[in-house]
């Protein structure tokens, strides 16, 4: 599969955004970007505190992540990028109208253990209910895909594949 879109790999903290997008984007030959690297320290330090961010701490952060979106338009591109509320993948799109939603979810209880199994993120197991509550999944006239996350990294990566070429026929 090639695609010229820019793929955001959305979900809350512990769907492995981090680990699936580089292996989606390797698959697809196209640069990956780290959501994470887009946050500002503020926001770093606020989350690191158990503290979720709020919208005003989100729009500059979803803002540099749609200019990188931007200038990947017509070339292809993964991301990452939480996109939990419809506002904040509107956001993305306003930059870049093209991107391609790829919703990684699953199982509270799994996504909760694979969080408590990770070291060295800044994100605590403390803040996937507010994760959670936030969440609005994508709508029927939003560009994108949900793949579950059970299973290994790889099977994952191949089911997003396949969705994605779905969803481009």
């Amino acid at each position: 599969m090639s695609t010229p879109h820019v793929i955001v790999v959305m979900g809350v903290a512990g769907t492995g955004k981090t680990t699936i997008g580089p292996l989606l984007a390797a698959e697809l030959g196209v640069p990956y970007a780290e959501g994470d690297d887009f946050h500002p320290a503020a926001n770093i330090a606020k989350m690191s505190a158990g503290t979720p961010l709020d919208d005003a701490d989100r729009w500059p952060w979803l803002d540099a992540i749609g200019q990188w979106a931007h200038g990947r338009a017509g070339l292809g591109g993964v991301v990452s990028s939480s996109a939990l509320k419809r506002a904040y993948r509107d956001r993305l799109r306003s930059e870049a109208p093209g991107a391609v939603f790829l919703h990684l979810s699953g199982d509270r209880s799994l996504i909760e253990e694979r969080m408590a199994g990770r070291q060295g993120h800044f994100m605590p197991t403390a803040l996937l209910d507010s994760q959670f509550a936030t969440l609005q999944p994508l709508e029927d006239d939003e560009a994108g895909v949900a793949v579950d996350v059970s299973g290994t990294p790889e099977e994952i990566t191949q089911r997003a594949v396949a969705a994605l070429r779905r969803l481009e026929n």
